[in-house]
């Protein structure tokens, strides 16, 4: 069993909409368990055991959300250099309100001092949140998920 886990903050709920859009791309796949997680609620032992992660964040004020930074913090240095997270393959979504970039840069640089690995181009939804971009995140969940299923990742 694959085990994805989507971790996100979300106030305005565009973020969480995107999170269960992404959520259910990686269900479609067969053989595949979706752990769904606030970011204040995930754990080390959450990074530890999935095969791929999505992190989903609103922009604010150019940056991540406090509670993604929140968990990235709590977890880094217990973290660091663990075998089980050497190379572990990631996604990110964003809801901005500007461009995302700066979430995004933030978010892609703790990724590297994790060692995590992009597999896929960001998501970034700037402005109201539209259909097309919920496809775009049920299609990151399910082609992550096929990729760890598959071993590509």
């Amino acid at each position: 069993m694959i085990t994805i886990l989507i971790v996100y903050h979300s106030q305005s709920g565009h973020t969480e909409q995107m999170a269960r859009a992404v959520a259910k791309g990686a269900g479609e796949m067969e053989g595949v368990e979706v752990v769904l997680k606030k970011a204040f609620d995930a754990r080390e032992e959450d990074l530890i055991n999935c095969d791929g992660l999505v992190i989903g964040s609103p922009e604010y004020f150019g940056y991540m959300s406090g509670a993604v930074k929140d968990l990235f913090d709590r977890t880094y240095e217990r973290l660091r250099g663990h075998k089980r997270i050497f190379r572990k393959p990631y996604a990110v979504f964003i809801s901005a309100g500007n461009d995302g970039q700066g979430s995004l840069s933030s978010i892609e640089k703790i990724g590297l001092g994790y060692q995590f690995r992009k597999v896929q181009p960001p998501i970034i939804s700037k402005g109201p949140l539209t259909e097309a971009v919920l496809e775009q995140c049920e299609e990151l969940g399910r082609t992550l998920a096929a990729g760890c299923e598959a071993g590509i990742y």
